[in-house]
């Protein structure tokens, strides 16, 4: 088993769910936490709610939610769940409705999970793994995969320059680490800063390894509240058209990623931001 799937029980994975809205695809996700005894019910509540109050920013890919909400004492240990639904239901995301995988994450704190979300991001970025999850036929197929029985190595990106300048931009401003001249900070962000922000972590960091710039550029997973205090130490935030817009003008660039799996969107974000 990996760090991802000892989050995810079997019982937790449930395939052709019928739900009417996004409301109840939310719920039912909330309710294989709760049978697994990874939540409450107060947490689907809070699921929900966080969507009513931030927007469909947790849709992060084309057919594909990541429902959570902030580490709360509804959440009794960490954990996922993944729902496939019978019939993809819209969220009211511009880009990526409808979503036909619900998959979410109850987490006791900020950092205990980000290995399974670094593994999770790996796994649905990769064309192959992404559609052989949408055609398994079980819970134990999609464990399965999951594990990386039979996924395919991620195709190679192009290379870029091998080290970011304070020149490569002018809007973006260089606050460099201490003792590091050349080393800059990338902020990804969501509403809570335990989800939505992770996978675009570290979709960001695998183009980053790839580019060779992981020495570079740091890469932090923040929410929008800690992210505005934040923003000064940043070349640029990286995050959702709906965080975009709560966050305003916070002094540095904030890009917006659409599909927070595509290593090819963020690829091209970031050659935007260095003007590569």
């Amino acid at each position: 088993m990996t760090a991802l799937t000892t989050l995810l029980s079997p019982t937790a994975v449930r395939l052709g769910v019928h739900s009417r809205d996004w409301r109840a695809a939310i719920r039912a996700a909330g309710q294989a936490l709760v049978d697994v005894g990874v939540s409450t019910a107060d947490y689907t509540t809070e699921m929900i709610a966080n969507v009513e109050e931030n927007g469909p920013y947790i849709v992060i890919a084309p057919g594909l939610a990541f429902a959570h909400a902030r580490p709360s004492p509804a959440v009794l240990r960490t954990g996922m769940s993944w729902i496939r639904l019978h019939e993809p239901v819209p969220f009211g995301h511009d880009t990526n409705d409808p979503v036909s995988l619900v998959v979410a994450l109850a987490a006791t704190d900020s950092s205990a999970h980000t290995e399974a979300m670094a593994a999770l991001a790996r796994s649905l970025s990769d064309p192959a793994t992404a559609t052989a999850l949408e055609q398994a036929s079980s819970a134990a197929e999609v464990l399965a995969l999951l594990d990386g029985d039979a996924a395919p190595a991620a195709p190679t990106m192009p290379a870029a320059r091998a080290t970011p300048t304070a020149r490569a931009t002018p809007a973006a401003r260089a606050t460099p680490a201490a003792g590091a001249a050349s080393h800059h900070k990338i902020l990804t962000v969501c509403g809570n800063g335990v989800g939505t922000s992770l996978f675009l972590k570290n979709t960001l960091e695998q183009v980053l390894d790839r580019w060779g710039w992981s020495r570079h550029v740091s890469v932090e997973a923040t929410d929008t509240i800690s992210a505005k205090g934040k923003a000064s130490e940043a070349v640029a935030i990286l995050t959702s058209r709906e965080i975009a817009r709560t966050l305003g003008d916070v002094g540095v660039p904030v890009k917006v990623v659409e599909d927070f799996t595509s290593a090819a969107e963020v690829d091209s974000v970031l050659r935007d931001t260095y003007r590569v």
